[in-house]
């Protein structure tokens, strides 16, 4: 095997870059008559060690980008193969790949049997089977990298709130929110414990959270807390600007324990008071701007915050963006809210 290794990496760039189209050419067209898992999971192999080479031997975006097409394509057919696995009825016997054979003799996947036996991993099966829901515009930019599955994949669910969850019809004076920011970071990826957000709920966009109908929802004087973390302090004015508001003060939420972060330990976050029109407090109380309470669960904030947000003030219909739970005294908006 390495003695093949070395054979191919000392071929003439352009002998190479031959070869590895003529395999991809070739892939495509059994790609085309694939009807078995092992079809299909045999050209995914070949594309995505092609793709490996190529990027390898810096053959240019061409011939790399025709490999993760046809990789991402036939990870698609596989995820379609995985969710329409035939019922096995009629069963003559059972061989050591999970599958049935029935009267004809032709081969069928047993509905019992395991990706184990199928030669499919629980990991690449996930994926494929993502990749397969997909609406096929969206497959094809993730075929052409226009956008990555976990981009797709956020994007579904920031739609599916929104589908879900209809904000009120109302006028408020008082406004809380606690965004699901978009971190767009490998954090996502990550364990459950690992705390990143897009494993906890669906994230939205920038755009998307400046596209929210927030003014039509103010009265001409009204105020706003809003949730921000240091990373994405600076991308937060432009939500404040596009909902109406502008920045006034802020409080700072002392968390105690340590956030793992990319330049520091990160244990705060910020509250931002923003006003609409004139809207100072209908209580003169200056409290304490750093509110030191330990964290919970993630992204749950501490209810002393809505209890200052209530004291300072008291009068107006007041609307929670993004809320977990029902709250009383408050409207409530958000994929948890009820």
């Amino acid at each position: 095997m390495t003695a093949i290794r070395k054979r191919a990496n000392n071929l003439p760039a352009h002998v190479a870059h031959d070869r590895v189209v003529q395999r991809l050419q070739q892939a495509e067209e059994a790609l085309a008559y694939a009807v078995g898992i092992d079809q299909v999971r045999l050209v995914m192999d070949v594309a995505a060690a092609q793709e490996v080479f190529a990027t390898r031997q810096r053959m240019g975006e061409a011939v790399i980008g025709q490999a993760h097409a046809l990789k991402t394509r036939a990870l698609v057919k596989l995820g379609e193969l995985l969710e329409s696995l035939p019922k096995a009825t009629g069963v003559a016997g059972r061989d050591k790949k999970g599958l049935t054979r029935g009267s004809s003799g032709v081969p069928r996947v047993n509905e019992n049997a395991t990706y184990a036996e199928l030669g499919v991993t629980k990991k690449l099966a996930s994926v494929a089977q993502q990749l397969a829901a997909l609406p096929e515009a969206t497959r094809e930019a993730i075929a052409q990298r226009e956008v990555t599955l976990s981009q797709a994949r956020r994007e579904a669910k920031a739609k599916e709130v929104t589908k879900r969850v209809s904000l009120p019809d109302a006028k408020y004076r008082v406004l809380y929110a606690d965004p699901p920011w978009s971190y767009n970071d490998k954090a996502d990826a990550g364990a459950v414990q690992a705390g990143g957000a897009e494993r906890h709920y669906p994230s939205m966009s920038l755009a998307e959270l400046c596209a929210l109908p927030i003014p039509t929802l103010c009265e001409p004087d009204a105020v706003l807390f809003l949730w921000v973390t240091s990373p994405l302090l600076c991308e937060s004015f432009a939500v404040i600007k596009a909902w109406g508001f502008s920045y006034r003060a802020s409080f700072v939420w002392d968390k105690v324990r340590h956030n793992m972060g990319h330049y520091n330990s990160v244990r705060h976050e910020f509250l931002l008071i923003c006003v609409r029109g004139s809207c100072q407090p209908d209580v003169v109380k200056l409290f304490d701007s750093v509110v030191s309470e330990e964290r919970t669960t993630h992204s749950k904030k501490p209810d002393t915050f809505r209890a200052i947000i209530d004291f300072l003030y008291p009068r107006g219909k007041r609307l929670e963006l993004f809320a977990r739970g029902a709250v009383q005294g408050w409207d409530t908006y958000g994929f948890e809210a009820d």
